[in-house]
């Protein structure tokens, strides 16, 4: 007698992240991204700024396609395009006092330089950098 048991398996809530900063052209992007590539399908990520650029830099599109990324799909958008409520984890990034309180569970600030006017080689270290802490936050959720 074989016992189906995947009837009674419930699939894990998507965890939901907003990831903050000022221009939302670069550091944010890379964050949303790898929130999307490391979390498998089972988060929901979303990025804006306190002061939103409108462009995704060509830097940051450049370098995470160099990773098999395509950020060319995503917009550069303002705070009050995205959902203010519901967040596991509100991350900003270099907006200082700009960046509005959001909603969250928890809260983080993550001290990176703004890549914007980097070499390629000084912008994969920012894109690495933000590799390794969206990774260490999905293991913490």
């Amino acid at each position: 007698m074989s016992i189906d048991i995947s009837s009674s398996l419930t699939e894990l809530p998507r965890k939901k992240v907003l990831f903050v900063c000022i221009e939302n052209s670069n550091r944010s992007q890379m964050a949303h991204a790898f929130a999307n590539l490391l979390g498998r399908g089972n988060v929901d990520a979303h990025s804006a700024g306190s002061r939103p650029s409108g462009i995704v830099n060509p830097k940051a599109i450049a370098a995470m396609a160099e990773l098999g990324y395509d950020l060319t799909a995503h917009d550069s958008k303002s705070l009050d395009e995205v959902p203010h409520t519901g967040y596991d984890a509100v991350v900003t990034m270099g907006c200082g006092d700009a960046c509005p309180f959001v909603e969250g569970r928890i809260h983080e600030d993550w001290t990176l330089p703004d890549p914007k006017h980097m070499e390629p080689e000084e912008f994969r270290k920012v894109r690495d950098e933000i590799r390794s802490r969206v990774a260490d936050l999905l293991t913490r959720l």
